[in-house]
């Protein structure tokens, strides 16, 4: 009976969602293929027109490989004029990122040269800005249907944090925040699970976020991981009263270091981490108070109330089984993501809007979901699931 729930999961994990995006390449690169074939007969699908340079021939069939699986491509048969494809190449077998090129080249529409220019460079020609228009609002309606989908596994780890991103807002701009969330499903893979836009990061944003992602199916995390953003325990309190919170260690030491001198942190960090090297949450505590004294020696009074005041939620993750301590007390796993969100996004600057904002995000992350990042393990679940972890977890509770 398990063995067929594991497969069953898989299978949406790996196969449904691979599918929608699949689905959305496909579509594209064939509205993509056809207004190529339209420009160089020069005219539209059965229109008359002296201008004309040849004519549609039907398609053939042909197959191209892309990071989301093998594609079915409709490539026009042309009399009069050979057709030849500088969008993909004859003999080319991969793509880059489809869609994200295409949003890209429409939020830089604001400059037609900066569009054709990308064009240039990832297909060796020249699409024009109002075709890469037309099929932009294809691909933020497959990139809404993926982004809110609902979420029917279960997902004991989430990881939540925010990205800063810059939006015109009349003559200046703003900074709006990307709101994101990982889950760790049952089978022990990583699934993005939400994205939104938070217009700041504060409790109302993170609350409304979280209850979105209630409405979808997230139901009973056990523990949610992030840093301490404006807001977001007192809404994670609200939202899932069960779940326990971790607050990310490196973000606690960071917060740390900002009330020492420079020349201190080697030293104050060895100390912190000394914290966190304990065998078991007691022997952690009994160690956080002889850092605190320590630090009090140290004349490093407002580093030491940081450690006696916020010690306690950085060491939740020792609650959990100790072969997952490693990945479940910070929230590197996010962390990377939004670095490699933020160097994509730094191609844009400014965006015209939050939805565009929304969106180039989505892109990324859902190149990212469907490549390894998605379908390596990243926990061995049967640690969690344990009779004896359950029994102690139970205990601990009653």
């Amino acid at each position: 009976m398990s063995d067929n729930i594991i497969t069953l999961n898989k299978e949406l994990i790996h196969t449904e969602l691979k599918e929608l995006v699949k689905n959305s390449v496909e579509e594209t690169l064939n509205a993509l293929l056809d207004a190529e074939a339209e420009r160089l007969v020069n005219a539209e699908r059965y229109a008359r027109n002296e201008k004309r340079k040849g004519y549609r021939a039907g398609h053939y069939d042909r197959t191209f490989t892309t990071s989301a699986g093998d594609v079915n491509l409709r490539m026009p048969k042309l009399k009069g004029v050979t057709f030849e494809t500088a969008i993909i190449e004859r003999y080319r077998r991969r793509e880059t990122s489809v869609e994200e090129a295409l949003i890209e080249m429409y939020l830089a529409g604001v400059s037609v040269r900066r569009v054709e220019d990308i064009t240039e460079v990832l297909w060796g020609t020249k699409v024009s800005s109002g075709t890469i228009s037309n099929l932009n609002k294809k691909t933020y309606g497959h990139i809404e249907q993926w982004r809110n989908r609902p979420l029917r596994n279960d997902y004991p780890y989430v990881y939540v944090d925010g990205i800063f991103l810059k939006r015109c807002w009349g003559e200046g701009f703003e900074n709006i925040s990307i709101l994101v969330a990982i889950g760790v499903n049952s089978d022990g893979y990583r699934e993005i699970i939400g994205a939104a836009e938070g217009l700041k990061e504060d409790m109302e944003s993170w609350k409304n976020f979280l209850v979105w992602l209630k409405q979808r199916g997230l139901n009973n995390p056990r523990l949610i991981i992030g840093d301490k953003a404006l807001g977001m325990v007192e809404a994670i309190n609200q939202v899932f009263p069960h779940a326990k919170y971790q607050r990310c260690v490196v973000h606690f030491y960071r917060n740390v270091f900002t009330v020492i001198p420079k020349k201190k942190v080697k030293e104050v960090a060895r100390m912190l981490k000394a914290i966190h090297a304990q065998e078991n949450r007691i022997a952690a505590s009994e160690k956080a108070k002889a850092v605190e004294a320590k630090l009090r020696d140290m004349k490093l009074i407002k580093a030491a109330d940081k450690v006696r005041d916020s010690i306690n939620e950085t060491l939740t993750y020792m609650s959990f089984p100790e072969e997952h301590w490693q990945r479940i007390r910070t929230n590197n796993t996010l962390e990377r993501i939004n670095r490699e969100i933020k160097r994509r996004t730094k191609v844009v600057g400014t965006f015209p809007d939050g939805e565009s904002a929304l969106m180039l995000v989505c892109a990324r992350l859902r190149y990212i979901t469907n490549s390894d990042w998605g379908n390596t393990k990243y926990l061995n679940m049967k640690h969690l699931c344990s009779d004896e972890f359950s029994e102690e977890i139970n205990s601990k509770i009653g």
